[in-house]
């Protein structure tokens, strides 16, 4: 890891697999969409992709044969993702790290493919204090993979690429990551090349010597 610990102003996090372990409450809602439609439950290879997409993506991704999915959308908001927020899991350490890093003065930001669901989220976890900005698939032209998320981050706050730390667990988030000229920490995915592998939001305190 070459990364000038120094020059770091800013963490910025990818939802799903990073502040929360959301694969129960994701796997849940998309089952039930499909199941709806008389399609069969996610196949492993479905999730790991669906993950990563926006919603939009996601539907034609698993409606593929669907030229019109209006239906399908329509579907989507009487089920609404609401009742799945209490399947999402925080994940440990989640807050101390949050206010470890205010605490030091970094910003600390959200890049997220979700779209109209990141507000709830944020609220029904007592969250939304927590972070400086949140940038969703809905308030970008481009989501993940495109950097444009993390542009938005860096604009709005004046942040050269390598004044900032990007946290995730999909190769949208390193794409992303590689695409905007930010450092990558990958989280729980050894598999990904990245400027840190961890496993825990403790080890991020160790990275940006905060954890006294």
């Amino acid at each position: 890891m070459n990364m000038d610990i120094s020059k770091i102003k800013a963490v910025v996090f990818d939802c799903d697999g990073v502040l929360f372990d959301t694969a129960l409450a994701n796997r849940k809602f998309y089952d039930e969409v499909l199941a709806t439609f008389d399609k069969p439950k996610l196949s492993e290879a479905q999730f790991i992709n669906v993950h990563m997409m926006t919603v939009t993506a996601a539907i034609k991704y698993l409606f593929p044969e669907q030229g019109d999915t209006t239906k399908i959308f329509s579907c989507l908001k009487q089920i609404g993702y609401a009742k799945f927020i209490p399947y999402m899991k925080m994940e440990e350490g989640l807050v101390r790290l949050l206010v470890r890093l205010k605490d030091k003065g970094f910003i600390r930001g959200i890049a997220t493919n979700r779209t109209n669901t990141m507000e709830q989220v944020l609220k029904d976890n007592d969250l939304e204090s927590y972070f400086e900005m949140v940038v969703t698939a809905s308030d970008v032209k481009n989501p993940k993979p495109d950097p444009e998320q993390l542009h938005r981050i860096m604009d709005a706050f004046g942040l050269d690429p390598g004044e900032v730390i990007f946290i995730g667990d999909s190769e949208y988030d390193q794409k992303a990551a590689r695409s905007a000229g930010t450092w990558f920490i990958a989280f729980k995915q050894a598999k990904l090349a990245a400027d840190a592998n961890v496993d825990a939001m403790a080890e991020i305190l160790e990275i940006l010597q905060i954890n006294e």
